[in-house]
């Protein structure tokens, strides 16, 4: 939540102590803002971003499109990525205006160094249309389902 967030270097210590224990790199680590909270003090939440990124982590605008994450947030917060609402990305193939603001925000991305990635991916046209406007990091029941239990297992240190 983007006003949780006091003190990121106190914030993030137990982040840092777990990676560290169970040799965890931290640079696939990342921390998302969502977008069910609107930010009271956005000089504090890039603050708190550049101080994340300084120390390695990379990070997110959650849900791009929905709630509070719009374009008010990306002008004022610099993310690594920028991950589409699903409520977007739905029948892209179809939408002529859906696919004008994906190919739009795709080119801010690009312009402003964020990677996108496109979420709720659910079938096959809408694949080959966000891959067509070059978003390549996509996610969604088409390519997997969530399956945590189903993650090789990793022989951990100690």
């Amino acid at each position: 939540m983007p006003n949780a967030v006091y003190r990121p270097e106190l914030c993030i210590r137990t982040t840092l102590e777990a990676a560290e224990t169970y040799g965890f790199p931290i640079d696939r680590i990342v921390f998302e803002i969502t977008e069910g909270e609107q930010v009271d003090d956005r000089a504090h939440l890039r603050d708190i971003v550049q101080h994340y990124q300084k120390r390695g982590f990379l990070t997110a605008i959650d849900d791009f499109g929905a709630g509070f994450s719009g374009l008010n947030l990306l002008a004022d917060v610099c993310t690594d990525l920028v991950k589409l609402d699903m409520a977007l990305v739905r029948n892209v193939h179809e939408d002529a205006g859906r696919h004008a603001i994906i190919r739009g925000v795709a080119l801010m991305c690009a312009d402003l160094g964020m990677q996108l990635i496109a979420k709720g991916v659910e079938n096959r046209e809408e694949l080959e249309s966000l891959r067509a406007m070059g978003i390549d990091l996509l996610q969604g029941y088409l390519l997997a389902r969530p399956a945590f239990q189903a993650l090789p297992s990793v022989d951990w240190p100690g």
